[in-house]
């Protein structure tokens, strides 16, 4: 039998069904694959040994009991990101801050995997806050690529990613703000969606950018992101951003998408985001999968989405803005990190804060603060509001009148060294120059797995579709997937 830690989702589901193996080995095998290469990657904060094992047991008794009627997840692994909350379990934001906090309840989207028979397996290591490009930024120290030790996985959900690349869960929950899902999907071969803001539940996600923050799934194959996204997705009476819509039969519709043509389909690909910077290995594997797609009937069509230079500056406005709201309540007074022998109330806030937050995170609530300040606020903050609509009515424009997804580069580049752009806070900003537009617009977005570059790294693709556009999202991703014959599981041995 395959490695059980190399099997999709979906093929795990078929096995724990006939009962080929149990929940428990199953289980088992992912915590002695993290036992393995877990510490040397540091994708990890907290592993969740007795909890997964404990719910494998359960999970085999359902499947004893319903076997194929059982719940979609039942018994598979689940590793989720350090900002969701987990009652019970340590959750941290990869910050001092946080370092010790447990929370009382749950976030929705763990309490749907929960309840689709999903097993928690451990928390993932991620830039502090979400705020990063690298997993750098983080108390416990940088995520490692396992595509190379010395490189970084993207960020901020980078525990995530490495996660799924490295056999240590075939699923994962994370958070895409302004790529940080897309990015590390692209910088460790596997495949990353950011759903449409609102499709999913932001409800106990510790909030970064408000308008921008929302949850989705990491996954070897897109099949089985389908299954993952489809258990997360809907409305969610505790968020008032979540859409009140029907959740689509993603991996069913998916399975009778696989069979059509893609005649028809018109391809977008935007000037704005084949300029310099961009990697030639970068360019050149997007555009051998455009030709894939021509291949397969779809119509390639050149595009222009002129606001798109102005995505970043605006997005670098408004995330800090939201951010230096959303971080005020941690004060060292209700819970959190408090600092000791204090003699003023200020002094209280001030070290509390200072010795809570990490350099980035400081950076980012002070450019926030000030952005918001009065003198300040009609100059950038309303002007970068103004400015979005412009953006958000590119893609409407685009998509109305020229295609019907857009294909796209990730990242200028592949994955960088660890250290390389520390220094230079505006050149790691740049990383997201390329995934911000989508995240401003509200787009469901993905990147899929299709090459390699010259150093071995992997390169990603970018779909871009309209609003609640996952399904069209996901039938091209496939036919992306099915071409390239990207091997993502390398690094899932046991």
């Amino acid at each position: 039998m395959e490695a059980l830690t190399k099997l999709s989702a979906a093929k795990m589901r078929e096995g724990l069904v006939s009962g080929e193996f149990s929940a428990v080995e199953l289980t088992e095998a992912h915590l002695n694959q993290i036992e393995r290469s877990g510490a040397e990657l540091n994708d990890f904060n907290s592993i969740c040994n007795n909890e997964a094992n404990e719910a494998a047991k359960i999970a085999d008794k359902k499947l004893k009991e319903e076997k194929e009627n059982c719940p979609t997840l039942t018994g598979i692994p689940v590793a989720v990101k350090d900002m969701l909350l987990t009652k019970g379990i340590r959750t941290t934001c990869s910050s001092k801050m946080l370092e010790n906090f447990i929370p009382p309840y749950s976030a929705t989207v763990v309490e749907k995997i929960e309840q689709n028979g999903g097993i928690v397996i451990g928390k993932t290591n991620h830039d502090e806050f979400g705020m990063g490009a690298s997993s750098e930024h983080s108390i416990f120290g940088p995520v490692k690529n396992p595509w190379d030790h010395q490189r970084v996985p993207g960020g901020s959900s980078g525990g995530s990613a490495v996660a799924v690349a490295a056999g240590h869960a075939p699923l994962a929950l994370s958070t895409d703000t302004g790529g940080s899902i897309r990015q590390p999907a692209s910088f460790t071969g596997v495949v990353g969606l950011k759903p449409t803001y609102g499709r999913v539940s932001r409800y106990g996600v510790i909030a970064f950018a408000s308008s921008l923050d929302q949850v989705g799934p990491h996954a070897r194959t897109v099949d089985d992101t389908a299954i993952l996204l489809e258990a997360i997705s809907g409305r969610d009476e505790k968020d008032s951003t979540s859409i009140d819509l029907e959740v689509p039969s993603y991996f069913s519709n998916l399975q009778t998408a696989k069979k059509e043509s893609l005649k028809g389909l018109r391809v977008g690909l935007p000037k704005e985001y084949f300029v310099d910077g961009l990697e030639a290995d970068v360019e050149a594997s997007i555009r051998e999968a455009a030709k894939v797609l021509e291949e397969e009937g779809a119509e390639l069509v050149d595009i222009s989405l002129p606001h798109t230079s102005a995505a970043l500056p605006v997005y670098y406005i408004i995330a800090p803005a939201e951010a230096s709201s959303n971080l005020a309540r941690y004060d060292g007074v209700r819970y959190g990190h408090r600092a000791e022998n204090l003699k003023s109330l200020g002094e209280l806030y001030e070290r509390s804060r200072s010795e809570g937050f990490g350099d980035e995170v400081q950076r980012r609530i002070l450019i926030g603060s000030y952005v918001l300040s009065a003198g300040y606020f009609d100059a950038f903050y309303n002007k970068a509001l103004q400015v979005r609509t412009l953006i958000i009515d590119d893609f409407k424009s685009a998509f109305q009148n020229s295609c019907d997804v857009i294909l796209a580069p990730v990242c200028p580049s592949t994955a960088f060294k660890i250290g390389e752009l520390s220094n230079s806070p505006l050149k790691m900003y740049l990383q997201d120059v390329l995934t911000t537009p989508a995240s401003l617009a509200g787009l469901p977005g993905i990147s899929v797995p299709y090459s390699l570059d010259s150093k071995g790294l992997p390169i990603g693709v970018q779909l871009l579709a309209p609003h609640f556009g996952e399904e069209i999202l996901l039938k091209v991703a496939e036919r992306i997937e099915r071409k390239a014959s990207f091997d993502n599981t390398k690094f899932c041995k046991e």
